[in-house]
């Protein structure tokens, strides 16, 4: 992960909330007050976002201290405190909210992940994330995602070239849609992989035809094709199973030997895990 562009997008956010300032905490308290704060987790499930909570704290003011009690990627139950925040009371509210909705959105991704990859870790597939992601927030999703113990796909339209179906169409064919992807890694001297879509088995058998694919997915397949599909692919290329599949359905295409499974929906329909920062008030003190 780009620690710059990680930095760029909490600036930004916030910017974004605080605005001309935080008119309650000015209004609440006097500048110079002191504070501490736990996390509170309010529902059980997989931990994510806490190097990034102190991402958040460090660079609303570098004087906030933090003590993590509980590490990313670990199982948390109702009333556990992940960590402790001391500082500068009104540095420690303007990070606050931004600190939550991250640590929320990221623990819920990372304990949806956890919970399916756990359905199929009896077999070779492993469990990939999409481009499905919430504009801005990708960095956050593909690395709740990594602490769930998923794994990324591509991060982008760049660090892979990918042939779906729509490029297929527009190129004319599997076949020329592939030999242009390899023209134009040759002409741009790219160093990226190249993942070929098929619908059926007409354009899977086109793609083992071919030199230069590392993977081929099979989209929207049965289950029953997809365990044809992979009798017939034997080894050659990688295979990834991608469309349509569900919890439900998960653990049956898992079982079909496939080596990938893709499923948009560790992070495009996720519900944050709920917590909250509060304030401890003993330790509230005035430098004034």
């Amino acid at each position: 992960m780009s620690s710059t562009k990680y930095h760029e997008l909490i600036k930004a956010a916030l910017k974004e909330d605080i605005g001309d300032g935080d008119h309650s905490s000015n209004c609440a308290f006097p500048i110079g007050l002191n504070g501490k704060m736990h996390l509170l987790v309010k529902e059980q499930g997989i931990l994510a976002g806490v190097q990034v909570a102190r991402e958040v704290f460090n660079l609303v003011d570098s004087s906030i201290k933090m003590h993590v009690e509980i590490e990313d990627g670990s199982p948390v139950n109702y009333g556990d405190i992940a960590f402790y925040v001391e500082g500068p009371a009104h540095s420690l509210l303007q990070a606050e909210r931004l600190a939550l909705n991250l640590m929320q959105r990221m623990s819920g991704i990372a304990t949806k992940t956890r919970k399916l990859a756990d359905r199929i870790a009896h077999t070779k597939a492993q469990l990939l994330d999409t481009r499905k992601t919430t504009p801005h927030l990708r960095l956050f999703e593909k690395e709740a995602v990594r602490w769930g113990g998923g794994r990324n796909h591509r991060f982008g339209l760049f660090d892979m070239i990918m042939l779906k179906d729509n490029h297929v169409d527009f190129a004319g064919g599997i076949k020329p849609a592939v030999q242009k992807a390899l023209d134009y890694k040759d002409k741009h001297n790219l160093d990226i992989p190249i993942e070929v879509e098929v619908r059926d088995f007409k354009e899977l058998n086109e793609v083992l035809a071919l030199e230069g694919v590392l993977r081929v997915m099979f989209d929207n397949f049965s289950v029953q094709d997809t365990i044809e599909a992979v009798k017939i692919v034997a080894g050659k290329i990688e295979t990834e199973s991608s469309g349509g599949i569900t919890g439900e359905t998960l653990v049956p295409y898992a079982e079909t030997g496939v080596d990938f499974i893709s499923m948009g929906a560790l992070t495009h329909s996720v519900s944050g895990l709920d917590m909250s920062l509060k304030a401890e008030l003993k330790n509230y003190k005035s430098n004034i």
